[in-house]
């Protein structure tokens, strides 16, 4: 295992561990034109029910080669008020339905898992649903994804040829079909198999790529769909690259309005902005270093990559102490909530592939490129862009088109309405995503924005958890611009459950590794 400072809760992040789905057994089976799930008690947690459902790899193909999506059930506690199953996704792309539902059993009110069975899948390409799997040692000789030169260009162009040829070989047939359309079909499925009429979900960040392409594929067979934290599918390679540096600078903004206010800040009474470009700099020229690790060097991208994570919370006092410890060099104290932003990884699963088939980001050269750059800049002074866009934008070059599932406005008739939540400051779905997506739904959605911080609103209070609760269970909306009052992150880590930890290994690619601190994903 080699050491690496990760860069918290970018948006490949929540990869499970490949553990082995319970054997069929005696359990009961939920059947639906032939599709069948066999329940058995989870070898991770036998008060959980798991199994395994076959869908066609390629749906132009249904005879063919099939995938098993891993699935795991906790059934409502008052079967007689039992209303469903709800089908639960956490994002990513990459996150685990499976550990969702399993070890986040705390997550959802009593209301919600009183009403409903709680059921999580691993989508095809992930965890323990055939998982998209690369050369670790390949992965670990990306280049930066901050290029300085065509060279660098050109680099990436081939280094992405090399690792998609290496990714579809140990993968399979899979790797080239693991598009979010593909993943709609599959919950259709699911939604059939279980016996269900009509689908009740509920997902978040990139979870909910998921529920909107389902409305806009099978609008009749939607009871209601809970999108927390909103992708929008329409955006092309500026907007992209726009829209997540406008988030990451103003979820900074946020942080140092909070520096500024609060003296349990450990940087309150400094100079926050000029202490941040400091430290960047130092670490251009390579001269941070992990607190109190003197042989874990600390870069540029490391440093942006941190404080992006810490926003997904958030979790200000721990930033504030550790980019303290990181200026003064010293170790950082047992105990330390800021002693989380580094963790051990190794690659054995990668599922870029599933973003890069559904964004096409193209990008003509490196000129093209330092410009998108530069505009970033402009707009995230302290930021410079959005960690995971650099990212997803340097894996995406070359990606062949057309690609299976390409951006569009999204085009609902006919659907029961939707509920689509966010937060006014959220650092990896910003606001602008949710206004935007929910500007193409049109009447067919109603946007509840929560006026605080992080990423994903359940949980936040009971104004964000009441209305979802209140959707999911009696299909009742907020009124149109029901906006909820900020929660002091201080007081929402004292009563807030947390989101379930990975419980496998995490990407590590030198410049750009990912890791979690709460598991929250894109």
């Amino acid at each position: 295992m080699r050491r690496n400072i990760p860069l918290l809760a970018l948006p490949l992040v929540v990869i499970t561990a490949l553990l082995p789905l319970a054997p069929a057994g005696a359990a009961g089976g939920a059947t639906a034109g032939g599709a069948t799930i066999t329940w058995t008690a989870c070898p991770e947690d036998p008060t959980a029910e798991c199994g395994t459902l076959a869908v066609p790899i390629d749906r132009a193909d249904p005879g063919g080669s099939t995938v098993e999506v891993a699935l795991a059930r906790r059934k409502a506690t008052d079967p007689a008020a039992r209303i469903g199953s709800l089908l639960i996704n956490p994002g990513g792309p990459g996150g685990s339905g499976v550990d969702f539902a399993i070890y986040g059993k705390g997550y959802f009110s009593q209301e919600i898992t009183r009403r409903f069975d709680i059921v999580g899948f691993d989508p095809r390409g992930v965890a323990r649903s055939h998982p998209i799997v690369c050369s670790t040692d390949l992965l670990g000789q990306a280049p930066s994804p901050i290029m300085k030169s065509q060279a660098d260009f050109d680099g990436w162009l081939a280094y992405n040829r090399r690792l998609r040829d290496d990714c579809r070989a140990r993968t399979g047939p899979l790797y080239d079909h693991a598009d979010t359309l593909s993943v709609v079909r599959d919950l259709d499925a699911i939604r059939a198999a279980l016996g269900e009429d009509k689908l009740s979900y509920y997902g978040v960040s990139y979870g909910t790529l998921i529920g909107q392409q389902y409305a806009e594929t099978f609008p009749r067979r939607v009871r209601a769909l809970a999108l927390d934290s909103n992708m929008d599918h329409s955006v092309g390679t500026g907007e992209f690259l726009d829209t997540q540096a406008t988030a990451a600078q103003d979820s900074f903004d946020e942080f140092v309005a909070w520096c500024d206010r609060d003296d349990g800040c450990a940087l309150h009474g400094k100079d926050v902005r000029a202490f941040w470009a400091g430290l960047r700099a130092r670490a251009e020229r390579g001269e941070l270093h992990f607190p109190g690790e003197p042989d874990v060097p600390l870069t540029q991208m490391d440093l942006l990559g941190l404080a992006f994570g810490s926003f997904y919370g958030p979790d200000w006092s721990a930033l504030a102490e550790f980019l303290l410890a990181v200026d003064t060099g010293a170790g950082l104290p047992p105990g330390s909530p800021a002693r989380s932003v580094r963790r051990d990884a190794e690659v054995t699963a990668f599922p870029a592939q599933i973003f890069c088939e559904d964004y096409l980001l193209p990008v003509r050269g490196y000129r093209e490129y330092a410009a998108h750059l530069r505009r970033s800049a402009r707009i995230a002074p302290d930021m410079r862009f959005g960690p995971p866009a650099a990212s997803l934008t340097a894996l995406c070059l070359g990606q062949p088109a057309p690609i299976p599932n390409p951006q569009h406005r999204l085009r609902v008739h006919g659907s029961a309405p939707l509920l689509m939540g966010n937060a006014l400051h959220d650092p990896a779905t910003g606001y602008d995503w949710a206004i935007g997506t929910a500007r193409q739904l049109g009447r067919q959605a109603v946007l509840l924005t929560y006026e605080g911080w992080g990423h994903g609103i359940y949980g936040r209070g009971e104004c964000t958890t009441g209305a979802i609760d209140g959707y999911l269970v009696s299909l009742t909306l907020p009124a149109r611009g029901t906006r909820c009052p900020a929660v002091p992150p201080t007081a929402l880590r004292a009563q807030r459950q947390p989101w379930p930890r990975p419980s496998g290994p995490l990407p590590n690619v030198p410049g750009w590794t990912y890791g979690v601190p709460t598991a929250r994903t894109f």
